[in-house]
């Protein structure tokens, strides 16, 4: 008999859209990494494919699980009313200031989230290992950690060519060596892991499969685009992929199991929007998604970037921004699908409530 596995959803849709995309876009960059060194500008259709239609879509996939909720949106309303007031005035703060002190600020609030999905990936198939001792949920934490801020220490540490959103927006502190130390720190951590599984595999009879893949895929995916390579292109791939296509995936399988759990009633603002989340109904949820990408990154382009006139049609419309004063409070709010994004993500998948709601939904098993 095959053990019981904690999948999230299922075996075929947790390895296709949530622990795989990291081992595939990994494996695609490493047996492309000769061609992938000679692009200089990344394509046109590449980037419409990475920045548009996965990381700047997986974004708008948290208003499923906020702002068009209704029952979250009854239990949270002064979170989801002040989260983007906030988030703007503190962006206009920070780019009065300057510039780079806003984008810094925004990149790391980024890397912030996207360390703590995996670890929340990580904790939510370490579900059924509660009982074992708190030391080693404490060595899976900082197994999952490590992974993520090993190449982000080796970032921090050497002369990069890649960037999180604009130049410069990470500090460089010229310290190889600290960078060499945290690698010896995640070696060590990630050794004492693997002792630990194999020990509990002995003892238990059984292997956590969806939890060692994540591990895996997350500090190959993670290494490979930072440490190994240091390109931008690589890097853009294997950190958009491993994140965007898991969170999509999570906000529709938590749809899925909401529609399932009320047959009757829609728990969305419309019933509409119920409808998305059936089989037939995926490339239409996607298609939503990646339309209003679309339209905040053409509205990026007309007003600030200006590189990307022959994807987006409308965006020579548009006036680009001369101005300073205005600069300071457009950027921000062009910013504010990320920056809430980020910021309520951090309480929308609260791990410290053992039976909260999201957890019972999410882990629902569909009657069909």
């Amino acid at each position: 008999m095959a053990m019981k596995q904690p999948w999230i959803s299922s075996a075929r849709t947790d390895l296709g859209f949530i622990v795989g995309p990291a081992f595939v876009i990994t494996a695609i960059v490493v047996l492309l990494k000769d061609k992938i060194a000679l692009i200089g500008d990344t394509p046109p259709w590449l980037w419409l494919l990475l920045i548009v239609g996965v990381d700047v879509s997986h974004v708008y996939s948290t208003i499923f699980r906020t702002y068009l909720d209704k029952e979250e949106l009854q239990k949270r309303q002064m979170l989801y009313t002040l989260a983007p007031l906030a988030a703007w005035i503190v962006g206009v703060l920070l780019y009065s200031m300057d510039a780079l002190a806003f984008w810094r600020a925004l990149a790391y609030l980024a890397v912030f989230h996207f360390v703590r999905q995996q670890y929340g990936f990580m904790m939510i198939y370490a579900r059924g290992e509660r009982e074992r001792p708190k030391l080693t949920r404490h060595l899976d934490q900082a197994a999952i950690y490590l992974a993520t801020l090993f190449p982000i220490a080796w970032w921090h540490c050497h002369k990069m060519t890649i960037q999180w959103f604009v130049e410069g927006d990470f500090f460089y502190i010229n310290k190889p060596a600290l960078a060499w130390f945290a690698g010896i720190v995640f070696a060590v951590v990630m050794a004492a892991y693997a002792v630990k599984e194999v020990y509990y595999a002995r003892k238990e009879g059984r292997v956590n499969v969806p939890k060692n893949l994540l591990l895996l895929g997350t500090a190959l995916s993670w290494s490979v685009g930072i440490v190994i390579f240091n390109n931008d292109l690589a890097f853009t791939a294997t950190n958009v992929i491993a994140h965007g296509i898991p969170y999509t995936a999570l906000i529709w399988i938590y749809g899925r199991n909401q529609r399932d759990m009320h047959p009757r009633a829609t728990p969305y603002v419309s019933r509409v929007f119920n409808k998305f989340f059936t089989a037939k109904m995926i490339p239409v949820y996607l298609g939503l998604l990646f339309a209003l990408a679309f339209i905040e990154e053409g509205v990026w382009d007309g007003f600030v970037w200006r590189e990307h006139g022959e994807i987006f049609g409308f965006s020579h419309l548009l006036p680009q921004v001369q101005s300073e004063y205005i600069m300071v409070w457009l950027v921000p709010l062009l910013s504010l699908p990320q920056s809430v994004h980020y910021v309520l993500d951090a309480f929308i998948w609260k791990h410290n409530l053992k039976d909260s709601e999201w957890k019972k939904i999410l882990l629902h098993r569909p009657s069909a």
